[in-house]
């Protein structure tokens, strides 16, 4: 049975949710992946206003849609970082900013992301999608050269802030889906193992699986998936496409989206890099059956035109698996 294709919202936040959901439905998709900024899934409303999350109810209703997931990457991200600048400011609320004292941001974010397991439960979805931010992502580079001690520190600040948000979530019976990204504590395979190992294997963290980040890394997204199978409480379909034609550069050389001198840029579904095919395939094999919910990014392409495009691309792949093994014909036969 075909799984349902959902549109995140996270980069249609400009626009008030009911176009959103216009759109959304126009397109074809089943449902949104709400992002908690912009007008689309308010956290503090939602735990405030007795009425608020029943006119979110009956907005995605009037328009054919449901949500399975609510999505709040750039509170989280504020939870962990070890550098707390304007960067934040641009993007977290005054009440979570508030004087911009780094430390009380951080405490500010963490109880924002239990208070969004709280609204997510009350609006009956048991996936949060984000960031965790992280306080060792600066010293990626290794120089000056940085102590394993230092590392460790990091893994244990992460347990430390995330244990107490994870318990909120385990109360609730909500999971977290941390996406796996570069400049949060899992960025790549070994840290995720890593930050798993850090939290005792928890079963409220867990894994969104956005392959556009792999891609650039020149990562297995598919071997991925298969080794964290047990994991993966969301899917993201985002893409990116590479140019490293010796002199774009892997890391961007500070340059913006878009820019034809970056090593790699995001590009919307079905423009890039990611083997689509074989990450449905292998969605099928280690029996996700949650949504896919698309990602639209792309510097290049107006998003009237990509989200759309990208739904038809990608569920060219999303084909029922056989009623019988292909070969059963082959056995019984007579004479």
């Amino acid at each position: 049975m075909p799984r349902p294709f959902t549109l995140f919202t996270g980069q249609w936040a400009d626009l008030p949710l009911e176009q959103v959901c216009s759109y959304a439905a126009d397109f074809g998709y089943d449902g949104l992946e709400l992002a908690c900024w912009g007008d689309h899934f308010e956290v503090d409303k939602a735990l405030a206003d007795p009425g608020y999350l029943a006119s979110r109810h009956a907005l995605l209703a009037k328009y054919g849609l449901k949500c399975w997931a609510v999505s709040n990457h750039l509170v989280g991200q504020a939870v962990c970082d070890s550098i707390i600048d304007e960067r934040h400011q641009a993007i977290l609320p005054s009440r979570i900013w508030g004087d911009g004292d780094p430390e009380g941001v951080r405490r500010r974010a963490a109880r924002e992301m239990a208070d969004t397991a709280r609204a997510a439960a009350a609006f009956g979805v048991r996936t949060v999608v984000g960031f965790t931010g992280s306080s060792i992502w600066h010293l990626v580079a290794m120089f000056p050269p940085v102590p394993e001690r230092m590392v460790e520190r990091g893994y244990e600040d992460f347990a430390e802030r995330w244990n107490p948000v994870l318990d909120v979530f385990d109360a609730e019976g909500v999971r977290f889906a941390h996406e796996v990204h570069p400049s949060e504590i899992a960025y790549d395979y070994w840290s995720t193992q890593r930050a798993l190992e850090a939290i005792g294997h928890r079963s409220a963290f867990g894994l969104n699986f956005d392959p556009s980040h792999f891609v650039w890394q020149d990562l297995d997204p598919v071997g991925f998936l298969y080794d964290f199978r047990d994991r993966i409480y969301h899917v993201d379909c985002k893409e990116a496409r590479t140019r490293l034609d010796g002199r774009n550069g892997r890391l961007g050389s500070h340059l913006p989206w878009g820019d034809p001198r970056r090593g790699w840029d995001f590009v919307s579904a079905g423009h890039g890099d990611v083997p689509w095919e074989d990450v449905f395939r292998m969605l099928r094999s280690i029996g996700y059956e949650g949504p896919v919910s698309v990602e639209w990014e792309d510097a290049g392409m107006d998003r009237l035109a990509g989200a759309p495009e990208a739904l038809t691309h990608l569920k060219r792949f999303d084909f029922d698996p056989p009623g019988a093994a292909f070969d059963a014909a082959f056995g019984g036969g007579g004479g």
